[in-house]
């Protein structure tokens, strides 16, 4: 348990910001899964899917949930597969 005031308010604010970046992270992650099963789909609708996903990881990162390396390294390794799943099809 924290021992003065400042530190205890820091511990519940702490985990308000905790709970927020859970619900981002976990949305994020279910914009990549949708856009990674839409690969095999029309081309139009997998599109779309990946701008959604890749909208989804800048605002993440604008808001500081994860690093915008982060976020970067994601959208590279979305389009890569993207690209890969449209010059097999």
């Amino acid at each position: 348990m924290a021992n003065t005031k400042s530190a205890q308010k820091h511990m519940r604010a702490d985990e308000r910001k905790r709970v927020r970046n859970l619900k981002v992270r976990s949305r994020v992650k279910t914009f990549i899964k949708k856009a990674e099963q839409t690969f095999g789909t029309g081309a139009e609708q997998t599109l779309e899917s990946v701008r959604q996903a890749c909208a989804e990881l800048d605002k993440a990162a604008t808001k500081g949930v994860i690093h915008k390396n982060n976020a970067a390294r994601r959208k590279s390794r979305l389009m890569a597969k993207f690209n890969k799943a449209n010059a097999a099809a």
